[in-house]
């Protein structure tokens, strides 16, 4: 990267009456170093860490928001007092040195003392001269900021700035009390779309419950009347639960006959908890149909993929009740090594932390292994219901605790097949289906409708930034 440029050089717009285009090193604060870099590694090494004390600011710390601890680090007050120079103070602007200038913070009371690591700038301003609120909002907004960055980044292979660069960044600098003006209308445009954000994000929240609420009655048959209910009323017999589980059963046998021997699958524990509704049944994911956990063929082996086969894997499962599209695909020859799933199988991430996504197949498919997979049986379960149980309350709760308790969660295949199903009869399954599918298309539509006003709401911040810093004479 070039070194910072000369702001006569830069062909900047007028500014009006009364503005001055300043470079950082001439607003910076006098009698001390205006801009420092963290502590180098000889300084501050991964054995100076502690679980907590001081924090330790990373680049992940800095965001559109403000600062935060997330990707904190932590050092002993005896280490901090040894990098007391790298101490911060209110009102501190931080820069990432490895990505674009435009992610700072500005640091709060609340983190006075706290330190920076080597991949972050430390600028102290002239209070006297700029207001910092106004100088970190102008770096936010202002196109120069964006075309001197483009100048001085030209040719380099990713987004930076240094400790040069940034001492040459040309300010537009108001006078003092037009300063305050400006950084008031901001924080009261910032405050009405920070409140109206929140009220985005309680109505996204409250979403959440209200899908976890439908899910919940549907289970628990609450959402649609029985079919227990219904043949009272209309004075007709129907087919219980007990009795589609049992004739799942016999037709399982049957497919089975000349494969061998027979191996009936696990009834359900008689500790389950829980009432059913007159007309269910407890039944476990073996009975219900045939559960595999995936594979992986030899990945050196470039011709066991690039074929027609979408390969699941956890990330893949984030499409819900229609995953068919795939990162990877797999050959004929790719799927020697495993089975090829039937479109309508349920896939449930088995291990780590995202243990219990769930996804409904809509192709026919393959998967890793980490994902258990159930295949329900072609006669008398809806797969789609089979669904909305696994990701139901009940039957996430069923797979978190029954999940091996460790670092790494993990569900095997065995204690896969015996967790419990709540199952309805076959007519109660499709209108449980049609009604769930009803009340979260509702559902979907709302959060599309937040989503699109959240996006629109860091538009119209983008642009209260732009308006603010959009000179002319």
């Amino acid at each position: 990267m070039s070194e910072g440029l000369d702001i006569a050089s830069l062909n900047l717009p007028a500014l009006p009456s009364g503005w001055h285009y300043k470079a950082v090193s001439e607003i910076g604060a006098t009698g001390e170093q205006p801009v420092l870099t963290g502590p180098f590694g000889t300084n501050l090494g991964r054995s100076d860490f502690v679980e907590s004390g001081v924090p330790l600011l990373t680049i992940g710390c800095l965001t559109q928001g403000g600062i935060n601890l997330d990707k904190a680090l932590f050092v002993s007050e005896e280490k901090a007092k040894e990098l007391s120079r790298y101490r911060l103070k209110e009102g501190d602007l931080l820069f990432s040195r490895m990505a674009s200038v435009g992610r700072a913070g500005l640091v709060p009371k609340w983190l006075e003392g706290a330190l920076f690591n080597y991949h972050i700038m430390r600028l102290r301003l002239d209070e006297a001269r700029i207001d910092t609120r106004l100088f970190i909002n102008y770096v936010r907004g202002a196109k120069q900021v964006r075309d001197y960055l483009k100048a001085v980044n030209h040719g380099a292979t990713r987004d930076g700035i240094n400790t040069e660069q940034l001492l040459g960044l040309p300010v537009a600098v108001p006078p003092v009390a037009e300063q305050r003006e400006i950084v008031a209308e901001i924080e009261k445009q910032f405050s009405r779309l920070d409140e109206a954000v929140a009220n985005l994000k309680r109505v996204k929240a409250n979403l959440k419950r209200y899908k976890a609420s439908i899910l919940k009655a549907a289970v628990e048959g609450r959402l649609v009347p029985t079919e227990a209910e219904l043949a009272r009323l209309e004075g007709r017999s129907y087919e219980t639960g007990e009795q589609l589980l049992q004739h799942i059963l016999e037709a399982r046998r049957r497919e089975w006959n000349g494969r061998g021997k027979y191996e009936e699958s696990a009834s359900v524990n008689a500790a389950v908890p829980g009432k059913l509704p007159v007309g269910w049944v407890w039944a476990t994911y073996a009975q219900l149909g045939e559960v595999t956990t995936g594979f992986t063929p030899p990945t050196g082996n470039a011709a066991n993929f690039g074929g027609e086969t979408p390969f699941f894997k956890p990330t893949d499962l984030d499409a819900g009740e229609d995953v068919h599209v795939a990162r990877e695909y797999l050959s004929d020859m790719g799927l020697q090594k495993g089975r090829k799933l039937p479109a309508g199988s349920v896939l449930v991430t088995c291990i780590g932390a995202t243990i219990g996504k769930t996804g409904l197949a809509s192709v026919d498919c393959a998967t890793n292994q980490q994902i258990n997979a159930v295949s329900p049986a072609v006669v008398g379960i809806d797969c789609r219901y089979l669904f909305w149980w696994t990701t139901s309350p009940h039957g996430q709760r069923q797979i978190v605790d029954n999940a091996s308790a460790t670092t790494l969660p993990i569900l095997n295949k065995s204690k896969f097949e015996a967790l419990p199903v709540a199952l309805p009869p076959a007519a109660e399954q499709h209108r449980i289906v049609a009604e769930v599918d009803r009340c979260l298309s509702i559902v979907r539509e709302v959060e599309a409708e937040v989503d699109t006003n959240l996006k629109r709401a860091q538009a119209l911040r983008s642009s209260v930034l732009q308006r603010a810093f959009s000179v002319s004479a």
